[in-house]
C-alpha cells in the first residue's frame, strides 16, 4: 500500500521534528508500487497534502481497476513520440510518409513539438487549430493535419501513455473541410481536349474518362494489364515521386483493381499501340532503392521516358486546355477531371455507389458517396415509375 511522505516533518519519540529538507524543496512525496513492482513517486508542494492523498488514491483505485497509467509515460514530447514511436510503427508507403512528416514539421511541431503529451489539453489544440486558420490553410487541408495530429494522440493511449485525446474534448471544432461540390465536363469538352493533346498523349483522355485512371495510373499502365477475354482492364500499378526519383508503385491505398472495359476504349488502346509500340521502362519499386522493374508502358515521352507529372502537366495538359478554350486552367481543370467525369458519367446511368467506389479504387464506399451524392440523378421519375408498374395491373386500382 503507498503512503504519502511529509518530507519537512517527522515524528520521533511521538514528538513532531523538523527535517533537515524543511522549507526546501517540494514538501509531500506520494510513494506507491507500480502495477509491474517497481516503485513510484510523485511530489507536491506545501499545502498540497489533500492533492497529494487523493492523487494516491486515485492510483490505487487505478490498480485496483487494471486502468493504472504510469505517471511518468507522458513526459515525453509530442515530437520526440511521434517521431520515435508512431511515424516509424505506421505502414505508410514513402511517398505518404513524406507528406505526413512535412506537414508535422511545418505545421505542428513549431506550435507544442516540445511539449509533453500530458500537459497537452483541448485548450492547446484549439489554439493550434486557429492558428492555422489565421495562416490562411483551407479547411480541408486542416482537417488532413488534425487527422494526424488525433492519430498521434490514440496511439499515445494505446500505449498507455496517455488517457485522453485531447483532440476529442468537448469544446474542441474539429476542421470539417468540406468536399467541394464536383462539376463535371461536358463532353464537349472532353473530346475537344483529347483532340488538342498530341497524338500520342490522346489515349491518356481514354483511360482517365474511359476507365477513371488516376493520372499516375495512367503513366503506369501497359498493354499488357488488358484482359480482352474478361473485358477488363487490370490496374495495376502507378507511376510516382519518392524522395525526388521516379519509381513504379502499387495504385493509391496499395488496391489493385479491375475496371470495365468499354468496346470503344479497347478499340483506342488496340489502335494506340499499334501506332506507338509500348516502351520498355525500368524504374525500381517503391523506393528508390527498391528492385529494378520492367514494364512495357502504353504512353511515354518523346524522348522514350517515363512521364513526370509537373512537366506533363506544364508542358502538355494546359496548353492542350488552353486550345481547347478553357483560358486560365485552375485545379478543377486538372487531369483529375478526368475520373470525374468517368465517376458522373456511370451515375448517369444509375450504376452504383459501392460498384463506383470499386472501379475507382476508393477503400470506402462512403467517401465515393460524399464526392458525388450530388450527382446522382433525381430519384422521382424512377420512384414514381417502378410503384406505378406494381399498382398499374388490371384490377390493382379498384382495390
Amino acid at each position: 500500500m503507498g503512503h504519502v511522505q511529509d518530507r519537512w516533518w517527522t515524528v520521533r519519540d511521538g514528538q513532531r521534528e523538523k527535517t533537515a529538507q524543511h522549507g526546501r524543496g517540494m514538501r509531500y512525496k506520494v510513494r506507491f508500487t507500480g502495477p509491474d513492482g517497481r516503485e513510484r513517486s510523485k511530489a507536491f508542494p506545501d499545502r498540497q497534502k489533500k492533492r497529494a492523498d487523493d492523487f494516491l488514491h486515485e492510483m490505487e483505485n487505478d490498480k485496483n481497476k487494471g486502468t493504472y497509467l504510469d505517471p511518468d509515460a507522458g513526459k515525453i514530447t509530442f515530437c520526440d513520440y511521434a517521431e520515435r514511436h508512431w511515424i516509424n510503427a505506421r505502414t505508410f508507403d514513402e511517398s505518404t510518409r513524406e507528406g505526413v512528416e512535412f506537414r508535422l514539421k511545418l505545421h505542428v511541431y513549431p506550435y507544442f513539438g516540445d511539449t509533453e503529451l500530458r500537459l497537452i489539453q483541448p485548450s492547446t489544440i484549439q489554439a493550434w487549430d486557429r492558428k492555422l486558420q489565421q495562416k490562411g490553410l483551407a479547411e480541408t487541408y486542416r482537417r488532413g493535419i488534425f487527422a494526424n495530429v488525433s492519430a498521434i494522440f490514440t496511439a499515445a493511449i494505446d500505449d498507455e501513455r496517455l488517457r485522453r485525446n485531447p483532440c476529442n474534448g468537448k469544446s474542441v471544432v474539429k476542421p470539417r473541410g468540406e468536399y467541394p461540390k464536383i462539376v463535371p465536363w461536358p463532353e464537349s469538352r472532353v473530346h475537344s481536349v483529347r483532340t488538342e493533346l498530341g497524338e500520342s498523349y490522346r489515349i491518356a483522355v481514354n483511360l482517365g474518362a474511359g476507365c477513371g485512371l488516376r493520372q499516375g495510373e495512367v503513366f503506369g499502365f501497359s498493354a499488357d494489364d488488358v484482359d480482352e477475354s474478361e473485358g477488363v482492364i487490370h490496374v495495376l500499378r502507378q507511376v510516382k515521386i519518392v524522395r525526388g526519383k521516379m519509381v513504379f508503385a502499387p495504385p493509391k491505398h496499395g488496391r489493385s483493381r479491375d475496371v470495365p472495359l468499354a468496346p470503344s476504349v479497347a478499340q483506342a488502346l488496340e489502335a494506340h499501340t499499334k501506332r506507338f509500340p509500348p516502351l520498355p521502362v525500368t524504374l525500381p519499386w517503391q523506393v528508390p532503392e527498391g528492385k529494378p522493374v520492367t514494364v512495357p508502358l502504353m504512353i511515354y515521352t518523346r524522348e522514350a521516358k517515363q512521364l513526370y507529372r509537373h512537366s506533363f502537366n506544364h508542358h502538355v495538359w494546359k496548353p492542350a486546355l488552353r486550345a481547347a478554350g478553357v483560358a486560365e486552367p485552375g485545379r478543377a481543370e486538372g487531369f483529375h477531371a478526368l475520373r470525374h467525369f468517368y465517376a458522373s458519367s456511370l451515375l448517369d446511368e444509375g450504376v452504383s455507389i459501392r460498384a463506383l467506389a470499386e472501379y475507382l479504387g476508393h477503400g470506402d464506399p462512403a467517401f465515393t458517396l460524399r464526392v458525388y451524392t450530388h450527382l446522382m440523378p433525381a430519384s422521382h421519375e424512377r420512384t414514381r415509375a417502378a410503384i406505378d408498374k406494381v399498382f398499374s395491373q388490371p384490377g390493382e386500382a379498384a382495390a
